[in-house]
C-alpha cells in the first residue's frame, strides 16, 4: 500500500490527475491483464451446459417437475448474461471485434437479449451514473426514482407510488419479459443498430426455437407455467443483481459536472461478501471497481478492491460498501422516499458542498472514515465524499 500512500494529494481541490495516478497503480499491479483461461472455460461451458439442460428438459418430458428445470434455465441464462456483460465491456479479449461477437452470440443467441440494445443503454449509464436526464437506469417506466418523476404520476397512483419501494422487487418478476421485449423492439426500430441482420437472426433463432421446444415437450398449461417461472426468475435474478449497485445512492442534478473518479465512486455501492457472492452476482458486487475500470477482468475485481478503497480514503473520496440485505433495505427505503415526494431524497455531494459555507474545510486534508453503510441514508453526510 506504499504506492497508495505516496500518491496522497496535497491539493485542497480535486486533482484531475487522481484517476490517472490510480490507473497507473492498477496497471502496474497487473490487474488489467486478460484472464484467457478463466473466460475460455466459461465460453466452453455455455453451449455444453445449455445443451445438457435442454437434453434433461426433453428427457423429463411433460411433467410438473419441469418447473425445477425452469428455475435452472433462469439461473443459467442469468449467468450467461453476466458473461455477455463482461464481453461487452471488453474484459475477455483485446480485440473489440472478438468481444462484440461473443456478446452477440451469448447475449442474442443464448439469452435472447439484444447486444445493440444493451450497449446503447449501458454505455449511457456508465458515462453518467445516477445523473438526472442522462442515466437511463434511473428513468424507469413503473417506478419513480426521483421526486419529480413521482409528481408526474397520476394522482390516483399517489398511494401506490408512496409505497413503491415494497413493490419494486416483486415487479422484477416482469423484468425478464421486459428485457426480451426491449431487445426485439430495438432491433426492429429505425434507430441505428450495428449488425442488425445478425441480431435479428440470432434473436429469432433463440426466441422462436426456445418457444417451439417448450411447446413440443409440454402441454399448453404446463408450458405457460414453465415460461412464467423461467422468465419471472430470470428477471428477478437479474434485477436483484443490478438493483443494489446505484439505487439509493446520491442523484446528480442535470448539468452538474464531477471529475471521473468521484463521478464513478460516489454514485456506486459495493456489496461485501465472499467468492460465492462474487459468482452469484457475476462480479457486479464490485460496482465501484467496475465503474472505474470497466475493462478489468472479473476475477481481478476482488483483488483490486482493497487498493482502490485505500486510495479513495487517502484522497477523501467516500467509498461505500454494505451487506447485501442491507443494500436491499436501502433501496426500498429510498424508493419509498422518492415516491412520497421527498424534496431531497438523495443528496448530490457536489451540490451540497456548493451550498455550504465550509467548503474549504471539507476539501482540506480531513480524511473521512470508510462507509459501512450508505451515504444516502444520511443526506447531510454525503458531502464528506469530496
Amino acid at each position: 500500500m506504499s504506492d497508495v500512500s505516496a500518491s496522497r494529494s496535497t491539493s485542497p481541490l480535486p486533482s484531475r490527475n487522481e484517476y490517472t495516478a490510480l490507473a497507473v497503480i492498477i496497471r502496474d499491479a497487473g490487474l488489467l491483464r486478460r484472464r484467457y483461461g478463466y473466460y475460455w472455460t466459461k465460453l466452453i461451458l455455455v453451449p455444453l451446459l445449455t445443451v445438457a439442460l435442454g437434453f434433461a428438459f426433453v428427457v423429463i418430458g411433460d411433467s410438473w417437475w419441469q418447473m425445477f428445470t425452469a428455475a435452472l434455465f433462469a439461473f443459467l441464462f442469468t449467468q450467461i448474461a453476466f458473461l455477455g456483460h463482461d464481453a461487452a465491456h471488453r474484459q475477455i479479449f483485446r480485440s473489440g471485434r472478438w468481444n462484440d461477437w461473443v456478446s452477440l452470440i451469448v447475449g442474442d443467441l443464448f439469452v435472447g437479449m439484444s447486444y445493440g440494445w444493451w450497449q446503447h443503454k449501458h454505455t449511457r449509464h456508465h458515462a453518467n451514473p445516477n445523473q438526472e436526464g442522462a442515466d437511463p437506469d434511473i428513468d424507469l417506466p413503473v417506478i419513480a426514482i426521483t421526486p419529480q418523476q413521482a409528481a408526474d404520476r397520476s394522482v390516483a397512483l399517489r398511494w401506490l407510488i408512496g409505497h413503491q419501494g415494497w413493490f419494486f422487487f416483486p415487479i422484477l418478476l416482469l423484468e425478464g419479459v421486459s428485457l426480451h421485449a426491449s431487445s426485439v423492439r430495438r432491433v426492429l426500430a429505425r434507430d441505428p443498430v450495428k449488425r442488425r441482420p445478425v441480431e435479428i437472426a440470432f434473436l429469432a433463432v433463440r426466441i422462436v426455437g426456445y418457444l417451439t421446444l417448450v411447446l413440443l415437450v409440454l402441454t399448453p398449461d404446463k408450458a405457460a407455467v414453465f415460461l412464467a417461472v423461467q422468465l419471472g426468475l430470470f428477471g428477478f435474478y437479474m434485477g436483484m443483481s443490478f438493483a443494489p449497485n446505484h439505487k439509493g445512492m446520491p442523484l446528480v442534478p442535470h448539468g452538474i459536472k464531477l471529475d471521473f473518479l468521484r463521478r464513478q465512486v460516489l454514485m456506486s455501492r459495493n456489496i461485501r461478501g465472499n467468492r460465492v457472492l462474487d459468482f452469484m452476482m457475476g462480479g457486479l458486487n464490485y460496482q465501484i471497481e467496475h465503474h472505474l475500470f470497466p475493462s478489468m477482468p472479473r476475477p481481478h475485481l476482488r483483488r483490486a478492491a482493497p487498493t482502490i478503497r485505500a486510495y479513495c480514503e487517502d484522497h477523501g473520496v467516500r467509498y461505500t460498501e454494505t451487506g447485501l440485505l442491507h443494500s436491499y433495505a436501502i433501496v426500498t427505503e429510498h424508493i419509498n422516499r422518492a415516491g412520497l415526494g421527498d424534496k431531497d431524497p438523495f443528496s448530490c455531494p457536489l451540490l451540497e458542498l456548493r451550498q455550504t459555507s465550509d467548503i474549504p474545510a471539507r476539501l482540506s486534508g480531513a480524511k473521512p472514515n470508510r462507509s459501512n453503510g450508505d451515504p444516502a441514508s444520511d443526506p447531510r453526510t454525503a458531502a464528506t465524499g469530496i
